[in-house]
Order: C-alpha cells, then sequence, then structure tokens
C-alpha cells in the first residue's frame, strides 16, 4: 500500500513537472522536484526515517510561510502593477498574435458544420459569390458545379455526409471556438469578425529574437523592451506592458518621491499612535479591572470577570459591524441619544478625528479584556510577602503600586505588550471592517485614507488603486513594515531582558 500511494503521488509530480516545464516556470519545478525526491527519501530511505514526520510540517511551512515571504521580496523588485501583469514571453505572444484589417479587406460570409465527431466545417462565400471549404488551416476553392453545393429557398449550402449545419442558440455557442481560428488566403488571414462573417486581416506586429525588437509590420517602427513596455523611438508604447526587474526603485520612490513620501509618513505616524494608544489604553483599562478582580474582599467576582470576558469572546468582524452601526452618523444609538439630550450630531466615521477616535475606543474595548487576564494572572504571582515588607516600610497604596506592582508585572507582560504592539501596529481586520481607512484624504497621491494604518494602505495600493494596482510598491512597502515591526520588538525585548535583570 505505502509503494503505491507513493507511486501515485510520483506519477501526479510528474504529470504536474511536465506542465510547469511546457510553461517554463522552472522555480516551481524545482520546488517540485526537490519536494517529490524529499518524499520519496523519507518513505524508502531507513535513516531518513523522522522525516516521515518532519516533511509534512516543513512542506507546510514552507508553502504558507516561506514561499509568500520570498515571492514578495521579489515582487518588491518587480515593476509589477496594472499594465505590466504579464511575462514578457506571453505579451510577444499576445502581440504577434494581433491583427489589423487589411489594406484590400474582404468580407466572407459563412455557415458552420459539425460532424458526430465535432470535427468543424465552415463554407465561406466573398463578395462576389464565390465559394470556399474550409476544414482546419485550410481554404479550398469550390466549383459551382460542386456536388457539395446545395441550394435550398434561395440559400447555398453544404450537403456532406456526417456533418450538420450549427444554426441559432448553437452558433452562439460555437463563438468562442470560431475566434480561435486563423486561415491563411492569399498575404493575410481570416478572422471572424462579427457573429456572421470573417475578414481578411494581417499581422501588426513581428518579434526578432536576435535583436529583442517588436516590429509594426504596418510602419516599420520598431519597439525595444524599455522599463517593461515595448517602446520606439519616438517614445511611443505598446500596450500591454510585462514584468520586469527594477531593483529597488519602488524602495527609493517611497522616500523620493514627494507624493508618496507624505502618504507614507501620514500614515506611518497615525500607525504608530493607534497602536500607541491602543496598547496604553486598553492595558491601563485592563490593568485597573485587575486590580479590583484580585481583590479578595469584592463579592461577585466570578460574575463580574465574566461580564468583562464577553468582548474578548465575540467574534471581531461580528463585534465591528455592531460598532460600525451604533457609530452610524444618522441612525446610530450614540447619536440618537446626543440628538436628544443635546442636540448634537457627532460624524464619528465621515470626520478624520472622529473616525480616529472611533477605532481606538472600539479597539480598547476588544483589547482591554486580554490584558485584564494578562494582568490577573500576573498579579496573582506576586508573593504577598513583597507587599507586607512594603507596608511596614511606610509605602501607601499608590507606592506600593509604583514600586512593587508594576515592575514586578512588567516582568512578565512586557514581552506580551510588545506583542499586543505587533498585532495593533498589522491590525487590518479592525480598520477595513470600521472604516476601510476612510474618511478620504484631499490632494492624496495614493489610495491613503485618514485612518488607514501601513497595512491597510498596502493593501489599497494593492487592489483599490484609483491609477491601477501597483503590486510591487505595496510588497516595497510591506518590507519596510515587516523591517519595523522586527526592530521594534528587538528593541522591546531587549528592554524587557534589562527589566528581569534588575527585579529579577
Amino acid at each position: 500500500m505505502k509503494i503505491l500511494l507513493l507511486g501515485i503521488v510520483d506519477a501526479v509530480v510528474v504529470w504536474a513537472g511536465v506542465g510547469l516545464g511546457t510553461q517554463n516556470a522552472y522555480a516551481l519545478l524545482s520546488l517540485l522536484l526537490l519536494g517529490g525526491v524529499g518524499l520519496n527519501i523519507a518513505i524508502l530511505s531507513r535513516r531518513a526515517y523522522p522525516l516521515r514526520y518532519l516533511l509534512p510540517s516543513l512542506l507546510v511551512l514552507f508553502g504558507m510561510v516561506v514561499y509568500p515571504i520570498l515571492y514578495n521580496v521579489y515582487i518588491s523588485f518587480t515593476n509589477l502593477q496594472t499594465g505590466n501583469l504579464l511575462q514578457k514571453s506571453q505579451v510577444i505572444h499576445l502581440l504577434e498574435n494581433r491583427y489589423a484589417p487589411a489594406p484590400e479587406e474582404t468580407i466572407y460570409a459563412y455557415q458552420a458544420y459539425l460532424s458526430d465527431k465535432d470535427e468543424l466545417l465552415l463554407l465561406l462565400t466573398d463578395e462576389q459569390g464565390q465559394h470556399f471549404l474550409s476544414q482546419g488551416k485550410t481554404l479550398e476553392p469550390l466549383r459551382p458545379d460542386d456536388q457539395r453545393l446545395v441550394t435550398q429557398d434561395g440559400t447555398t449550402g453544404l450537403d456532406v455526409p456526417g456533418y450538420h449545419a450549427v444554426t441559432g442558440p448553437a452558433l452562439y455557442q460555437l463563438l468562442p471556438r470560431l475566434e480561435t481560428l486563423a486561415i491563411p488566403v492569399d498575404n493575410a488571414t481570416l478572422r471572424l469578425s462579427g457573429i456572421r462573417q470573417f475578414k481578411t486581416v494581417i499581422k501588426q506586429y513581428s518579434y526578432d529574437p536576435k535583436t529583442d525588437r517588436l516590429v509594426d509590420l504596418q510602419t516599420a517602427i520598431s519597439y525595444a523592451p524599455v522599463d517593461g513596455r515595448f517602446t520606439s523611438a519616438a517614445g511611443k508604447t505598446i500596450e500591454p506592458g510585462f514584468q520586469t526587474w527594477v531593483g529597488a526603485r519602488n524602495f527609493v520612490r517611497i522616500f523620493s518621491s514627494a507624493a508618496i513620501g507624505k502618504d507614507f509618513l501620514r500614515v506611518f505616524l497615525w500607525t504608530v499612535v493607534w497602536a500607541m494608544l491602543s496598547v496604553f489604553l486598553s492595558f491601563s483599562l485592563g490593568l485597573s479591572f485587575a486590580l479590583l478582580l484580585n481583590d479578595r474582599k469584592l463579592h461577585f467576582r466570578l460574575v463580574y470577570r465574566t461580564l468583562l470576558l464577553v468582548p474578548y469572546v465575540m467574534p471581531v468582524f461580528i463585534s465591528a459591524f455592531v460598532w460600525r452601526g451604533m457609530f452610524n452618523e444618522n441612525f446610530g444609538i450614540f447619536n440618537r441619544i446626543l440628538g436628544d439630550l443635546f442636540h448634537v450630531q457627532v460624524p464619528w466615521l465621515t470626520n478624520a478625528m472622529w473616525a480616529r477616535a472611533s477605532l481606538i475606543m472600539i479597539n480598547v474595548w476588544l483589547s482591554f479584556p486580554y490584558m485584564m487576564l494578562i494582568s490577573l494572572g500576573a498579579l496573582q504571582s506576586i508573593p504577598d510577602q513583597l507587599y507586607e515588607a512594603a507596608r511596614v516600610d511606610g509605602a501607601g497604596a499608590w507606592r506600593r503600586f509604583w514600586s512593587v506592582t508594576l515592575p514586578l508585572l512588567m516582568i512578565s507582560l512586557a514581552p506580551l505588550l510588545i506583542g499586543s504592539f505587533a498585532f495593533a501596529f498589522n491590525n487590518f481586520t479592525l480598520i477595513y471592517l470600521v472604516t476601510a481607512g476612510r474618511p478620504a484624504v484631499l490632494g492624496a497621491a495614493t489610495p491613503a485614507g485618514a485612518t488607514d494604518i501601513l497595512i491597510s494602505w498596502t493593501y489599497r495600493i494593492s487592489f483599490q488603486g484609483g491609477s491601477g494596482n501597483n503590486y510591487g510598491l505595496a510588497a516595497a512597502i510591506s518590507i519596510l513594515i515587516f523591517v519595523m515591526i522586527a526592530t521594534i520588538s528587538a528593541i522591546g525585548f531587549r528592554m524587557s531582558r534589562h527589566l528581569e535583570e534588575v527585579y529579577g
């Protein structure tokens, strides 16, 4: 059974490898072969027995983590964007199959016939009434007395055994197949033009691999590949463009372009403020509740703890939608209360300042139960003897908090706060569900709204760009986000290590 299953897997690998090879996807082909060879070694070799358990996890790790990271890095050094989505070979193939009207255009009416084996036969009639028979890429002229030509009700058709005429809805289903036909005729080509006719066309471009240039066959203008587009000496370009390596240009654009740099700085500053305020306020609120719940004299502590955990156990997307409804400017409960009491309507989600304040309130509401839980656990681990010694030394409640409670809490909670900061820094879900980065900022060069943080701004550059999607620039920004988070985390963990050395 083991050999049988391994043989099936190997057959699938060979089949997929042939397909990747024909598509020139050599990088994926190498990974596929490496994985296949590794799997065979792990199964067949006794020495590699532990790999049987490690290889599935390693493959998942590589496929879900390592490969996306490497691909993202690769994209950041390319010009992948709207208009430059295809590979160069694909663009060349597309342009070489682009046609222009022939100088002496001839129109052919046609009738389509299909055999029982789904073979296609066309009866073409030119403007002079001459009939032609086409099967595949051939065009055979028919004599007027050809026995295959029959006339019924003034219409000339074909009578070929095994073939039947395609009419009505069946003809519309056949159109995708007819659109792929290219029938040579003299110095031109017959291509489908409309539902009922073919026209003579000529190829518009020809590619010379020796000179790496594309030539317009009508004007003889030569186009060279420049920055992902075939460009003439006069600066005229041909669409579409293709992917090409641009080095660090996307990174340079972030800081050298005044417009993009301005958007980046504004979004970055708000991201830092958003993350810091979210962590500080949620930790302060969570620690306050933890201090209250840690008091053994407090009655109904279990009930309070259960109620305070409600925001934490609710799915984030449900909470986000509920809060967005409550902050609705016209129908939300907050504005209804404010309107009834004070005749005030607050633009919660349409004004930049209020939208940011709303997001921080929502995030604090979602995050403080987690902070409360970790703080409560850390508080219960602090020995009571330390508080008794502080009381003996004359320290009051406030002094005991600052000199005993908080320093000891930070030893265990500092890494968790750093993780919370990193999570808030990249909290795409809440931003997107509540405001989607809006309200818009007038004059912004990129789709950067007033509440966009770096990760949501990157997403909008990738998929919601007004002038097209710029994946290369977005990938470069995502790498910068990674570097920032890694740097902040490294500094934070080093500081938390110092806390352990001081208070440990």
